[in-house]
């Protein structure tokens, strides 16, 4: 393993911003793995720290195929991180929304356009990412559905679920969409963390990085084989919103099996603490996202159903 500067960010009156990579093996250009682009996935960077390490770890055996190169990107966004901000301070703008970049633009749209540069042309690109409404999410690998999208080979990672998702125009800007449509197979892994630590999502994570770099012939790694994943679209999902404001008591969690009529939720009124509304499930289902904030608002979606299936 060697470390090396794939972006800088000159700064005026503070240090520079390097963004590094880490890279195992060498030859062909097998897979990349981004982690974090906004400074409040510190789950994410959790992930790929544990990553770097096992892959260290395997390098020093020779456990790394011939001909094999990776990389791995454990961050984009330090500077958002030390800071505890989700995107960047200066103006707020997302890197994640703004590949493959303009090296002539605003600073993250240059840091978007430096580091696609250093990731474009591996085979297998995986990313560690968060959604944007904040929740918990069932384990589960995300794709776009740009036509170059396979869910055969999202299938092995074993995890128990793989989305696709139909993009939306400010889809066009995430990494995962530039990877496809300049001929990476992306993925993107999603675990139930953002802002704080879940160590038994985070192991589930690396093993199945793991286990799809092993099934790719890229690494040699002895693991158990996951699961057979259920394929879902993401428009298929069903939400369920709350009818009032206040603060919210959830009772279910992502991965758990809803009978109809079962309360998932309550909302609590801020002021006299009484129940003042109950969120019913609609249909027989499987939890695939659940909303984690304590307070609520009128329409917000706290929950959406994988309907009718069972564990």
């Amino acid at each position: 393993m060697f470390q090396e500067i794939i972006h800088t960010v000159k700064s005026p009156y503070r240090d520079d911003m390097h963004i590094v990579g880490f890279r195992f093996g060498k030859g062909e250009k097998a897979a990349c793995i981004v982690g974090p682009t906004r400074g409040n996935e510190i789950q994410q960077l959790y992930i790929c720290s544990q990553l770097i390490k096992e892959l260290t770890r395997l390098e020093k055996i020779g456990a790394i195929v011939n001909n094999n190169e990776i990389l791995v990107i454990p961050t984009l966004n330090q500077s958002s991180i030390n800071i505890e901000k989700r995107f960047w301070a200066m103006d707020k703008s997302d890197i994640n929304r703004l590949f493959p970049g303009d090296d002539s633009g605003e600073t993250t749209e240059r840091i978007a356009g430096g580091v696609f540069k250093a990731v474009e042309g591996y085979n297998f690109g995986i990313q560690f990412a968060s959604f944007h409404t904040p929740g918990e999410f069932i384990p589960h690998v995300r794709m776009m559905e740009t036509g170059h999208e396979s869910t055969s080979l999202a299938n092995l990672f074993g995890l128990p679920y793989v989305l696709t998702k139909k993009p939306h125009p400010f889809d066009t800007g995430t990494l995962n969409y530039c990877w496809q449509v300049n001929g990476t197979n992306a993925f993107s892994v999603y675990t139930p963390a953002t802002s704080s630590i879940d160590e038994t999502s985070a192991r589930q994570a690396v093993s199945s990085v793991l286990r799809f770099l092993t099934r790719m012939g890229i690494i040699k790694y002895n693991c158990h084989s996951g699961y057979i994943a259920s394929i879902v679209e993401e428009e298929t999902l069903m939400p369920i919103k709350t009818d009032v404001s206040g603060i919210y008591r959830p009772l279910r969690k992502p991965g758990e099996e809803v009978k109809f009529g079962d309360v998932l939720a309550e909302v609590v009124d801020p002021i006299e603490g009484e129940v003042i509304s109950q969120i019913i499930a609609p249909s027989d289902g499987i939890i695939f996202f659940a909303h984690s904030k304590p307070l609520v608002i009128q329409n917000c979606i706290v929950y959406k159903l994988i309907r009718r299936l069972h564990e």
